[in-house]
């Protein structure tokens, strides 16, 4: 007989439960970081070919580097948000505070199943996606983050 287990093993969590910190930014009750799209959780291996003398039927990968995507977030437009104070100080006096940024992936009871902590983020771009006056939709901002690395956080 077939039996189906509610285990969190045997079924995959949502994508759209989740939620964001960002270390040192207080939020005044506020909901400043309430994004609802968040993509960038990607990391490769550069590799370096070696071929060896006398061996032709392949060469050697070897690796080399770990290279991140750049997180970015979307949401509703918000004013005076402190994300938003941040970035501005970035660009306007080119001075950068990074900070850390964790993404924690929740279960339908608001518990945390899996996070992942972004070390050392700083904002490097910003932006709005168009005004359509043919459209009934809400202002969207985006905001991308460099980081030097993400590890995945055991809950």
């Amino acid at each position: 007989m077939f039996t189906i287990s509610n285990s969190p093993a045997s079924n995959p969590p949502v994508g759209f439960h989740f939620l964001l910190q960002i270390e040192g930014l207080s939020y005044d009750g506020v909901d400043d970081i309430g994004f609802t799209d968040a993509t960038g959780l990607e990391s490769s291996i550069a590799t370096e070919e070696y071929k060896e003398g006398g061996e032709n039927r392949f060469a050697h990968k070897l690796p080399t580097a770990i290279t991140y995507s750049n997180l970015t977030l979307k949401r509703g437009l918000l004013f005076n948000s402190k994300a938003m104070q941040w970035f501005k100080e970035c660009v306007e006096s080119f001075t950068f505070s990074p900070k850390d940024i964790t993404l924690i992936l929740l279960n339908d009871e608001h518990q945390p199943l899996q996070a992942w902590n972004f070390v050392n983020a700083y904002p490097i771009r910003w932006s709005i996606e168009g005004f359509n006056a043919q459209q009934n939709g809400l202002v969207i901002e985006s905001i991308e983050f460099a980081h030097q690395y993400f590890r995945r956080v055991e809950i």
